[in-house]
């Protein structure tokens, strides 16, 4: 059944789906502990929305090719991968909220960040008021997120990763958020729809087509459109933002770390990243770089048929995902609208 994912703000009913269908994640208790993910501290249940806080942050630890840096590329960042990896993480959620609902028309809805960046970057944007997602703070005190240390159902933040990014630790608190703080930790604007275009304008040199996508070193320094819409380029020392990393900067407070799937917003601004993408290919075609030419000992992770396993997949039937099986998802979704 394919679904169409719309625009949060025109659509209450996804609005009011996908809020209770955290919510009621964030209850779950999985088949999962701590332990098994080695998180340190007590042996503790993983709530089915922490697994996806948990896959987020490990993928971001994992070096691409294995004796690799992270810091370089990793098995969902700052390569090819970005976006089919997110695309699966995507699914993998919006399937987890048609089943707690028991409402498999539900379809995640996206959050356009540039309409916002073209009316100024506004703080106090409808996104972020207390009938949709709340406004900023630590924590988070306003709208269907907020904190209180004095209900066991408030919205609770239990894993986050330690300053160096490498390591996953539990705790428990609310939600943070940090509006338009200046650099070097935060960002003042959000990218603009002419960003946008920009992104889906760009063509790399060389007549190669599959190079609009990525091309060699196929890292955070490549030509394509990848690279540009993750937010790597163009290279400015004066802003070293752009697009999806923008977003993530400018929002701040959880939405910074490799826990980064903490903040619900995550995902609206992942589906509207993932949007996108699905404008620049019914514009150039399904293409993605590297294919399964590419030597595994330098890029084992990212080649078109390797797997994108998540920790939701494990011991369940059926082949992993790989980024060639997500290239089309019409039979699963569609886009109300489309860059």
């Amino acid at each position: 059944m394919s679904v169409v994912r719309k625009n949060i703000l025109t659509d209450p009913t996804a609005r009011d789906d996908y809020v209770r269908g955290v919510l009621l994640l964030k209850q779950e208790v999985g088949q999962f502990t701590t332990a098994q993910f080695g998180i340190a501290g007590p042996k503790t249940p993983v709530r089915t929305y922490d697994l996806f806080v948990i896959w987020h942050g490990k993928t971001m630890m994992t070096p691409v090719p294995p004796h690799g840096d992270p810091m370089v590329r990793n098995a969902a960042h700052r390569g090819p991968i970005f976006l089919p990896w997110h695309r699966v993480m995507l699914g993998l959620l919006e399937a987890n909220i048609q089943r707690v609902l028991q409402k498999p028309g539900f379809a995640l809805p996206y959050w356009d960040w540039s309409a916002d960046g073209d009316l100024g970057s506004p703080t106090n944007a409808r996104i972020f008021t207390p009938s949709y997602l709340g406004g900023d703070g630590d924590p988070v005190t306003t709208g269907p997120f907020a904190f209180s240390p004095a209900d066991p159902a408030t919205f609770t933040v239990r894993i986050q990763s330690d300053q160096s990014g490498m390591k996953l630790l539990q705790t428990h608190r609310g939600l943070r958020r940090s509006f338009a703080q200046p650099p070097p930790f935060g960002w003042r604007t959000l990218p603009t729809g002419a960003e946008v275009k920009d992104t889906l304008a760009f063509t790399p040199a060389g007549g190669n087509p599959v190079d609009r996508y990525d091309v060699p070193a196929f890292d955070a320094s490549s030509e394509g459109f990848r690279d540009r819409l993750e937010g790597w380029l163009p290279k400015d020392p004066s802003r070293p933002v752009h697009m999806h990393n923008q977003v993530h900067a400018w929002i701040g407070g959880d939405m910074a770390p490799a826990t980064s799937p903490n903040d619900p917003v995550f995902f609206l601004h992942h589906c509207n990243v993932d949007r996108i993408w699905q404008g620049w290919m019914n514009r150039y075609g399904r293409l993605y770089a590297p294919d399964m030419s590419a030597p595994a000992t330098t890029y084992l992770g990212e080649r078109i048929d390797d797997p994108i396993v998540s920790p939701l997949s494990t011991g369940t039937a059926g082949t992993p995902a790989t980024p060639r099986s997500v290239l089309d998802m019409s039979a699963a979704y569609t886009y109300d609208v489309v860059p």
